[in-house]
């Protein structure tokens, strides 16, 4: 356990910060109290650089929690999609739902509330707190987890009790009643820029020498790795059917699971007697079509390969499954990623 006065890490990463700290961020101009939590949730597992385009088109949709609150799925998966992690973007409709409900459209001030929200933990509700209303509250994301890692030269495994409880004490401890909306971000943009997972810039740290791990030269081991599982390999084969007028049939997904919420080509299985099941569920006659190339996705536990086969279609009936729908380039919903770089890919030439 590092035994250095906490008032020491506070005011040694304070000033650091009023050097070289992100001030920039548009969740920081204006920072409301709704702009810094949908800020949260999106940095949830995602880096600031991918998040800040998002945010600013979240934010021009969905300006305020009533607006989120009224909008209906489909539009805040549109704006979401491309960002992962897809269960934060149900969640966080749920929560601007129950915070109008709820707390007259006030989000809560106080971190036991907020973690009663869905799609927010002990981190996030602290981020807030600190962040939105200036108040004391602990923080542990990733980049603060790292650092106290490296700086109290805990080496117990990642995702263990043994790792997260002192983490927490640490975090409570250094933390200071005053600034602390600046430490808070001081401590998130040192792991980000400074205290980084690959290689630890040690020579610009301003914690470098009370820092146990350096001490040790084991920086570079912190935090220890867990041992990682080879990625399961799966396969699936998606349906790209355009009719007439050069719309393409898209399904909803359930709203849980992969890409739950979404819209996204039609899944069959690879043996599949796609001309049948075509007639069978969308009253679709067309060719067995052609088979384009294949293209993977790395998800957090496995590996997907998707085999898009092109069908031509010969007539078509009207779709009266409300989860299947014909779509134009104008109207284009929130679609996944990788079918979103299907879709788009020039040799391909769809019309979506």
């Amino acid at each position: 356990m590092n035994d250095t006065p906490p008032e020491q890490i506070a005011d040694a990463l304070l000033a650091w910060f009023d050097r070289h700290g992100r001030r920039d961020l548009p969740w920081q101009h204006p920072r409301t109290a709704y702009r810094v939590w949908i800020a949260e949730i999106m940095l949830q597992q995602t880096q600031v650089t991918t998040v800040v385009d998002y945010f600013n088109r979240f934010m021009v949709r969905f300006p305020d929690v009533e607006t989120l609150a009224e909008a209906v799925s489909d539009d805040v998966m549109r704006h979401w999609a491309g960002l992962g992690y897809y269960a934060r973007a149900r969640n966080l409709h749920a929560a601007a739902q129950r915070i109008v409900e709820a707390h007259a459209g006030e989000l809560p001030g106080d971190v036991e509330t907020l973690i009663s929200l869905p799609g927010v933990g002990r981190s996030t509700a602290g981020a807030i707190v600190a962040q939105a209303f200036g108040r004391w509250a602990p923080i542990l994301d990733g980049n603060a987890k790292r650092v106290i890692a490296r700086l109290a030269a805990v080496t117990a495994t990642p995702g263990t009790a043994a790792y997260e409880k002192p983490l927490w004490q640490l975090a409570e401890r250094y933390t200071p009643q005053e600034r602390v909306t600046d430490y808070t971000q001081a401590i998130m943009d040192l792991g980000a820029t400074v205290c980084t997972r690959g290689r630890p810039h040690c020579e610009r740290c301003p914690l470098a020498d009370r820092c146990l791990a350096k001490q040790a030269a084991i920086q570079n081991q912190l935090p220890t790795r867990r041992q990682r599982k080879r990625r399961e390999q799966r396969e699936t084969t998606v349906l790209l059917i355009e009719d007439a007028q050069g719309r393409i049939l898209l399904e909803k997904r359930p709203p849980a699971g992969i890409w739950g919420g979404l819209w996204s080509l039609p899944e069959v299985a690879a043996d599949a007697d796609v001309e049948a099941l075509c007639t069978q569920r969308y009253g679709i006659r067309a060719d067995a079509g052609l088979l384009l190339t294949p293209l993977s996705h790395t998800f957090t536990h496995f590996e997907l390969t998707i085999h898009p086969r092109r069908m031509q279609h010969r007539d078509t009936v009207r779709i009266m499954d409300a989860n299947h729908r014909w779509f134009t380039r104008d109207d284009r919903p929130g679609i996944p990623a990788p079918i979103a770089r299907l879709l788009n890919t020039p040799q391909q030439s769809l019309a979506l």
